[in-house]
């Protein structure tokens, strides 16, 4: 076979392009568009195998325009000069902008992405990025200022079948052979939402059955990957199971696991960046209000990595992951953003209470902004009751202490303050 499988079946136009109908599907935000002729700049922010690389090609085909693309990985400054001298070489008149496609836009540095810049903002080029990280972290903000952020999913499991039945009817070579799909689940929990898992995974069956008719079952997945179990990923294991399995063992308390999997992704070439953004995000989602040092700890590991590099970075890291494995855990403050998020997307902009407006004119004053306001610090104990949410929401409780120590001594405190407990939901 000249092509892997996920190179011979990558899809041409958006009619054969699976998932993301949140964003491709009839009236979504980018299928309006394209079917308009003209796109503005966009970053693509999705885990690997969602087909971020293949609808920007259907984008570039779709629109009839130049398509240029760049690796982080390997190109420079002089390769996006290059790109874009290219690009304004070939632009006509009205036509669309040439598309410069590039993957893992993470990994580009801050003078590449300066390097962007201009052609960005006038229009030689209209961008478009890949990357599985979060851009706001890894993109510079003047570039992302100029760029939508559209967020690709997992594919869904109707999606991945879909997928699957159409590979095998259609390649040129697995249509040779007469597939069943009797059982599917590990496919599918092999395939994990990716895409190219997924066809890796149907190209080792095909090139791995003896001749007649392939019968997918979950013992057949499961004894082919165990004989060969990169195949169906050819990068070796993708760097979303490891740090899952590391934040999960975290999560769990279990020191030793966490160290286990932190050493996996140093020896792995692991961004020591992401992995430390990754302890950040566990000190306060997981441990919370239950230990806040865990919070300083993880900021402090990530600061003294930028500052030393690597290898002494992978000491601070191994600090702050059994610190946190080892912390009491709570995610009580994680719950009541998203409890508080909720409520505010249920009821929309509600007036803030008038008493808490600031006053900053005369006009204001007289129309009762700040009017009556009780300053907190005037009051015994630096407290006093009043009306702090939307008259809507009165009564609301969004944080719920969880039973540790430090939540308890927050508990304690806070009914200490008002003649019983706080009111509920």
């Amino acid at each position: 076979m000249s092509a892997p499988l996920a190179e011979r079946m990558r899809p041409q136009t958006l009619d054969d392009y699976v998932g993301q109908q949140h964003l491709i599907g009839q009236g979504a935000i980018l299928r309006r568009m394209i079917d308009s002729g003209r796109i503005s700049s966009f970053i693509l922010w999705g885990p690997p195998g969602v087909g971020k690389t293949t609808l920007a090609s259907i984008i570039a085909h779709q629109l009839k325009t130049p398509f240029y693309t760049l690796s982080a990985v390997t190109s420079g400054v002089k390769d996006v000069r290059e790109v874009i001298d290219k690009a304004r070489s070939n632009r006509f008149f009205d036509a669309p902008s040439p598309i410069l496609f590039i993957d893992e836009i993470h990994r580009f540095s801050k003078s590449q992405q300066d390097s962007l810049l201009g052609a960005v903002e006038q229009g030689v080029v209209t961008l478009i990025g890949a990357t599985t990280e979060n851009p706001s972290f890894e993109v510079i903000r003047p570039l992302l200022s100029r760029c939508q952020v559209y967020v690709l999913k997992s594919l869904e499991v109707d999606d991945l079948m879909r997928l699957a039945h159409r590979v095998v009817e259609k390649d040129l070579y697995l249509s040779q052979r007469a597939w069943r799909f009797e059982e599917t689940s590990a496919l599918l929990r092999f395939s994990g939402g990716d895409a190219r898992k997924l066809l890796n995974i149907l190209e080792l069956l095909f090139e791995s059955s003896a001749a007649g008719d392939i019968v997918v079952t979950d013992a057949l997945v499961n004894d082919r990957l165990q004989q060969n179990p990169l195949a169906y990923d050819k990068d070796g294991e993708m760097h979303y199971d490891i740090i899952s399995a590391f934040i999960k063992s975290i999560r769990g308390s279990n020191p030793d696991a966490a160290i286990y999997w932190l050493a996996r992704m140093i020896e792995g070439g692991e961004d020591p960046a992401f992995i430390a953004r990754r302890l950040v995000i566990s000190a306060s989602e997981d441990i919370g209000l239950a230990n806040p040092n865990a919070m300083l700890i993880a900021n402090a590991a990530f600061d003294a990595v930028l500052k030393i590099g690597w290898p002494e970075g992978r000491i601070p890291l191994a600090q702050a992951t059994i610190y946190l494995a080892s912390s009491p855990k709570s995610n009580s403050a994680y719950l009541a953003i998203n409890e508080a998020l909720q409520k505010v997307r249920e009821t929309g902009n509600l007036p803030v209470p008038l008493h808490l407006r600031n006053a900053p004119t005369k006009l204001m004053a007289q129309l009762g902004y700040s009017e009556g306001y009780k300053y907190s610090h005037d009051y015994p104990g630096h407290f006093v009751e009043q009306q702090y949410l939307p008259d809507a929401l009165q009564g609301t409780q969004f944080w719920t202490p969880q039973p540790n120590a430090h939540e308890d001594r927050l508990r304690a405190y806070m009914e200490s303050l008002t003649s019983g407990p706080r009111s509920s939901k």
